[in-house]
């Protein structure tokens, strides 16, 4: 496409070609693909509802734990296994406690663990601290029962006396617990807000999947149930549960849809035994002080459930933008016929394919082969080769010499060619003395004796030439000149036929002008070139005459001063 140089060429429209193939066979195939393809993008355009334009979800979240449980030791309310949230959107619930009552800052022995227990002072260093102990060592071996002896640590005593989770979980009963989860989304490229909970709320329901789907209610062995799990083995180490609220919002006018879909399930590792440390814990104290002054404490390690609420979603409305967009990205699918269909019928020219004349000419009338950008470009023929020769190399020998790329003339170029020279031969008989149809300006001469024959001709005719590409033979192989031939004289030097086709071109032409020889012979190269190289873009610029050729040329039309331009040399 030429670049725009003038305001003439932006009020231009181009188009491509198009070449149609009358085959019921691959009109079928295409239109297959074009079937599949309209109803795959129709699917798509309707479930996954292209036309919209999306937003994310904005929440905030709000929960609110019911329940009272007994133990054999106390009674449990909301304000003692519930604890401050451990993470953003989560409640905590606590399943399974150990308790170490009345602790007290002093000296005492360590719990039985591997690094503390000891035999004598020695095993026992002043100030050590064990990450896993529970205070600093005093430097004395003491008592810890009457069979094993630990080392004695400044700490909150009686230091803890059990490393394992009670078994059955001592507030396993937590299952019939309740929470309340209020949860308001916004998305705010539509200016929509929405609560899960709805106006017409009743609060003694409970979620069920099938029953009530959109009760913000939860029993938490329920919850533990629709994640696959069991609440009583959960409760004993503790454990990390989702809750996910998934609003997929539909905001057309038509088919207005928007509440939450609940979904559960576990989040931490299932593998207790093969993790490091399995469950979910943390330690908490209840200080106090006695009536003396002293402070003491109750440590609580606390294992429990805690869940997190996830909540993602989407909301689409109409968009008429959008459905253009997805309109015009899905109308490139259709090209997916024609790339199938071209494969089939270009496949056949490749060798790994048979061969087929009628898939040949297809492939002949869909693709024209044209040379890309090049330093140096010329084109040459032999009238002993049936095709032409492209020459992209620059010339450092002879171009007889040079192998190039071959280009088959078009045999409809050359046909055209023969049949309107035959005709303007005709008519030119009338416009000149039949005695001088077939005679040039000089008679012809008999070669020079003293001119050699170069090394790279092979008709004998050819008279040598310093520049590269002025060493050309009319053949490639020894052989008859082609000016000896009666068709070039017919053709090439037949001044009649020169001048009906220079009159042909400008009626008004004078015959009898100065400068009459000099166009006689450009016309006569231009006619040799349409002859041997047929019609076509820039043939008279890079195809290259024979020496032998030009120089018959020149003989019969001979320049004044004997001077001659050349063939000038295209880069």
């Amino acid at each position: 496409m030429p670049a725009c140089c003038s305001l003439k060429n932006v009020c231009e429209y181009e188009t491509s070609k198009v070449v149609r193939i009358q085959s019921v066979y691959y009109g079928s195939i295409k239109w297959a693909i074009h079937s599949v393809v309209f109803l795959y993008v129709c699917i798509v355009l309707i479930a996954d509802k292209r036309y919209q334009k999306r937003d994310a979800v904005i929440s905030s979240v709000h929960t609110k734990v019911k329940g009272v449980t007994q133990t054999d030791q106390r009674i449990w309310d909301t304000a003692e296994y519930t604890v401050p949230m451990q993470g953003i959107d989560s409640f905590f619930v606590v399943t399974n406690i150990i308790m170490t009552e009345n602790q007290m800052q002093g000296a005492c022995p360590e719990f039985p663990i591997a690094r503390a227990v000891c035999s004598t002072d020695r095993s026992c260093t002043k100030g050590h601290m064990n990450p896993q102990s529970n205070g600093i060592q005093t430097g004395r071996c003491v008592k810890y029962n009457t069979s094993v002896n630990t080392c004695e640590v400044t700490a909150w005593c009686p230091v803890e006396s059990s490393k394992s989770a009670p078994r059955p979980a001592i507030l396993r009963s937590a299952e019939n617990f309740t929470v309340l989860i209020k949860n308001n989304i916004h998305f705010p490229k539509f200016n929509y807000t929405k609560r899960n909970i709805s106006p017409e709320f009743n609060i003694s329901c409970t979620y069920n999947k099938i029953s009530a789907p959109y009760c913000p209610i939860f029993r938490l062995g329920e919850i533990l149930q629709a994640a696959g799990e069991n609440f009583s083995e959960v409760a004993i180490l503790g454990g990390i549960v989702g809750i996910e609220i998934n609003w997929d919002c539909n905001l057309d006018k038509w088919l207005h849809n928007c509440r939450p879909k609940y979904g559960f399930r576990r989040l931490d590792d299932k593998k207790a035994s093969e993790a490091l440390y399995p469950g979910y814990n943390f330690r908490f104290a209840r200080y106090y002080k006695q009536a003396n002054g002293k402070e003491q404490r109750t440590l609580i390690k606390a294992y429990g459930i805690r869940f997190d609420i996830l909540v993602f979603g989407t909301a689409g409305q109409f968009n008429f933008f959008e459905l253009l967009v997805y309109i015009g990205s899905a109308l490139s699918y259709f090209g997916l016929a024609q790339l199938f269909v071209d494969f089939l019928i270009t496949s056949y020219t490749f060798p790994c394919f048979k061969s087929n004349p009628v898939k040949e000419y297809y492939y002949r009338k869909k693709c024209e082969s044209v040379p890309g950008p090049r330093w140096a470009l010329l084109y040459v023929s032999y009238v002993d080769e049936p095709h032409i020769v492209m020459i992209d190399k620059l010339l450092r020998t002879s171009l007889q010499k040079i192998k190039g790329e071959i280009v088959h003339r078009r045999s409809s170029d050359s046909m055209h060619a023969a049949k309107l020279s035959a005709q303007r031969l005709a008519e030119g008989a009338a416009l000149g003395n039949s005695q001088e149809e077939l005679q040039p300006l000089q008679k012809k001469e008999e070669d020079s004796p003293h001119l050699q024959r170069p090394s790279w001709c092979c008709c004998g005719k050819c008279r040598p030439a310093e520049l590269y590409w002025e060493q050309l033979c009319c053949r490639r192989k020894d052989g008859a000149c082609v000016t000896t031939s009666a068709l070039f004289e017919q053709l090439i030097l037949s001044r009649s036929t020169l001048e009906f086709v220079l009159l042909y071109e400008d009626p008004l032409w004078d015959l009898k002008a100065e400068t009459a020889t000099k166009q006689l012979r450009h016309c006569a190269y231009k006619r040799y070139i349409r002859w041997r190289f047929g019609e076509g873009d820039n043939l008279e610029k890079l195809a290259v005459l024979p020496n032998c050729c030009r120089w018959k040329i020149r003989e019969a039309f001979p320049s004044e001063d004997g001077q001659y331009a050349g063939f000038r040399r295209k880069k």
